[in-house]
């Protein structure tokens, strides 16, 4: 992604340039625990994990959503995201690879603006993990 804006003839139907992370490593989930200072043993200590009932350590649901939202921070530039919220629908594990897609579903133009709604959604093998929604204020043009 090239974090230039979107173009100015932005339509609904129109799709975002999807982001591909990972596969997800312990290292990176590490990283990510110290990052955001999230450090429940469920995503890190795998004698944990498997005490709860799982088969290893899981990814934060925010490592997720925090992608959602860099996909459309890069697509608007960052400036432009007046507000983003979603729900997490299902597990990241290690060794998935995190898709994050998103799609214009409404336009209302103002006076001054345009206001932009974008779902989203992060999915591995095919299962979303993460489903959100952004609103972004957009020029009326260049």
């Amino acid at each position: 992604m090239t974090g230039s804006p979107p173009p100015l003839d932005v339509a609904v139907g129109d799709l975002l340039p999807a982001l591909r992370f990972g596969p997800v490593t312990r290292e990176m989930l590490a990283r990510y625990a110290a990052a955001s200072l999230d450090f429940n043993p469920i995503h890190i200590d795998s004698d944990f994990a498997r005490a709860a009932g799982r088969d290893d350590v899981i990814a934060h649901g925010m490592l997720s959503f925090g992608l959602a939202a860099r996909l459309v921070a890069e697509w608007a530039g960052a400036g432009r995201v007046r507000r983003i919220a979603g729900k997490f629908t299902a597990i990241t594990h290690v060794g998935d690879e995190i898709v994050v897609s998103g799609r214009v579903c409404a336009i209302d133009t103002g006076d001054t603006s345009r206001r932009v709604r974008v779902e989203l959604s992060a999915e591995t093998g095919g299962t979303n993990t993460v489903v959100a929604e952004a609103l972004v204020s957009l020029p009326l043009s260049a």
